[in-house]
């Protein structure tokens, strides 16, 4: 592997072209007309145009993609995370035209994709789980019946996709019939499928994951643990590791149900295995992601492994060497979108009329974004990731108050004041 293709946009291509130059990989990036002049577009070796203003039109344009890396002589893609990084058909197209693919295999992102089949196979493996249906409900009258077997409140969630699309909950009998539907039709607008599970819904967990690694060669480790639960509308907005208050016995539940998955599924690369933990203790399975995570940084910060280097080097057939590693210090995330709190966090796209990043010990901002860009409506509001680390969770929280105060994005609302209000909130 020697040239690298970046099929996405924003911090996390100017993330993959570091993690290239790092690792002596020529980069490749590629752009839609509104990122013309963007940070990943000169921080990458060369870059090359989509031509076109959409998702649709660009970054999900598999040809396109495609055309490009065999112009320029790419040997290997890499999707990053969003767009086309758990399209198994995109990841498939990449293998047969004789590249690599730096992701998981394809039968594994079609397999842990479908979450009625990761379910399965987490219950194959003895992963804990909530009880939930083997396989999708047809009508209103089947999620009824579930309902009042195992009791409410109930989570009708679509089988394929995530991100809190295609997920109801309902919390009476009388309900049900109406969040069903809504469900169906969020998934098939979402996703383009309307099939949906139903499983007993846990009020209040707390949203946990495992980071983990596995090679081709059988190993999977498990490299930190995250804690995700500060989410608006299903989508994080803080995470933080290792994930604070697990007991021994829990944090020890999720590794090792991890690993079972993973091997399981026959994955390799990157992944994240998603658990809900209830109010009284009680672990739940809730899904893999079958790409890099936007949270990565923190799992980094705690345990000095590049996560996007070590994805390079499994694609390229190297052995991890290690097992899980043990975390030093604690770290944070704080996504710092263009949206306006105070309007429920609706996206507020604009240009940047300055941007002021914070500084010292324990701080690394990720961003996509400098001074005079413009967040484009049509793409994600992420302008950048605040990583506040420290020796103890209370000195990462200390510089964390003082690196938001430091931080300053002119030009549009952000979710900056929302992350100070929670940090003094007692």
């Amino acid at each position: 592997m020697r040239k690298v293709l970046i099929a996405n946009r924003g911090e996390i291509a100017v993330r993959i072209a570091r993690a290239c130059r790092d690792a002596g990989l020529t980069s490749v990036a590629v752009y839609a007309d509104p990122d013309r002049d963007a940070l990943h577009t000169t921080t990458a070796d060369e870059a090359h145009a989509l031509h076109g203003t959409t998702p649709a039109d660009t970054y999900l344009n598999t040809d396109k993609i495609l055309a490009i890396a065999t112009r320029t002589g790419a040997d290997a893609i890499h999707p990053g995370y969003g767009f086309l990084a758990e399209n198994a058909d995109f990841a498939h197209a990449v293998t047969t035209t004789g590249l690599t693919w730096i992701g998981p295999p394809p039968t594994a992102i079609t397999t842990l994709g479908d979450k009625i089949q990761a379910r399965h196979i987490a219950h194959k493996v003895g992963a804990p789980l909530t009880p939930g249906t083997p396989d999708p409900v047809t009508d209103p009258d089947q999620a009824l019946a579930f309902a009042r077997h195992h009791g409410l409140p109930i989570a009708i969630k679509a089988a394929h996709g995530g991100g809190g699309r295609g997920l109801k909950v309902a919390r009476t009998l009388e309900e049900i019939p109406a969040q069903f539907d809504s469900a169906v039709r969020e998934a098939t607008a979402a996703f383009g499928r309307g099939e949906c599970f139903v499983e007993r819904y846990l009020d209040r967990p707390r949203h946990v994951e495992t980071q983990c690694l596995a090679d081709t060669h059988g190993t999977v480790v498990v490299v930190s643990t995250r804690d995700c639960t500060l989410q608006r509308r299903h989508q994080k907005l803080v995470e933080e590791a290792p994930a604070p208050h697990l007991t021994p016995a829990q944090d020890r539940l999720l590794r090792d149900a991890s690993k079972a998955i993973l091997r399981e599924a026959g994955y390799t690369g990157a992944g994240t295995c998603e658990f809900l933990i209830g109010q009284d203790g009680t672990v739940s399975f809730l899904e893999v992601n079958t790409r890099l995570q936007v949270e990565h940084p923190v799992t980094e910060e705690i345990t000095g492994i590049d996560l996007v280097t070590e994805m390079l080097r499994i694609a390229d057939g190297h052995p991890l060497g290690y097992d899980d590693p043990a975390p030093r210090g604690h770290s944070i995330e704080f996504r710092i979108n263009a949206e306006d709190p105070g309007r429920d966090f609706l996206p507020a796209p604009g240009t940047i009329t300055t941007l002021t990043l914070p500084g010292g010990p324990g701080i690394r901002v990720d961003t996509g974004y400098q001074t005079g860009d413009t967040v484009p409506p049509a793409f994600d509001s992420l302008i950048a990731k605040l990583v506040v680390t420290g020796a103890t969770r209370t000195q990462a929280l200390a510089r964390a108050r003082r690196a938001l105060t430091e931080l300053h994005v002119g030009g549009m609302p952000t979710a900056t004041p929302f992350h100070q209000a929670v940090l003094t909130d007692p």
